[in-house]
């Protein structure tokens, strides 16, 4: 994919994150990497103002800049390290939702209890407070990511992984609204999640397969 491509591309996911209220100001992060280059929002710059100039490109073992020339992002080595971590992650989503937030204030894991949330997501844990911007929240998602597609930041938000922007977007929408009927379900009473037999049987589906395979796509 052509750099200008996939800057264009997170300036369009980025409009769709302020616009569904995700993150307020400038707040929030989302890159992409191509090859050994990771793009990523320059620090201070708000999703609903920037342009494809406000996305910068770094390398992704150093860090240095090689596209562009505006600051990256505080979070740059939250961003690489996932990257680094896993190979099959082309996509992260740095939000701050509204519900999803309060959620990971109670320090849980989120355990799949619809379909959508099973198949696409998984378990989606929370991590503890980290001051945001250094090398310990970096290493404490880098740590979880590994087996995990979603973590919830305790006091802070939420970050999403994908194998493309697509996917790590819908990932953010979904544990979003999961997060809604979560809070929604503790209030009226008992809370149901699936069994892991039901994840399984889930996750075994053609249907399920198919709409993997459709998200992934750049």
């Amino acid at each position: 994919m052509k750099n200008v491509n996939i800057k264009k591309q997170l300036v369009e996911i980025g409009k769709k994150i302020a616009d569904k209220g995700l993150v307020v100001g400038p707040g929030g992060n989302i890159s992409a990497r191509v090859g050994n280059i990771v793009y990523m929002k320059a620090s201070g710059i708000s999703f609903e103002e920037a342009k494809v100039s406000d996305y910068i490109g770094v390398d992704l073992k150093t860090g240095k800049i090689v596209d562009g020339s505006k600051k990256p992002t505080c979070e740059i080595a939250m961003h690489l390290g996932c990257y680094l971590e896993r190979k099959d992650v082309s996509a992260v989503i740095h939000t701050h939702p509204p519900i999803a937030t309060a959620v990971g204030m109670q320090e849980i894991t989120l355990r799949p209890f619809t379909p959508d949330l099973a198949a696409l997501a998984g378990d989606v844990p929370t991590i503890k407070y980290v001051v945001p911007g250094g090398r310990e929240l970096a290493e404490e998602v880098r740590n979880v990511i590994k087996k995990h597609n979603a973590i919830l930041m305790c006091n802070h938000g939420l970050l999403t992984v994908g194998s493309s922007l697509r996917e790590a977007y819908y990932r953010t929408l979904l544990v979003e609204d999961a997060c809604k009927t979560f809070v929604a379900a503790k209030s009226l009473g008992e809370m149901k999640f699936f069994t892991r037999k039901q994840v399984e049987q889930i996750n075994n589906l053609k249907a399920e397969s198919y709409r993997k395979a459709l998200l992934k796509k750049a």
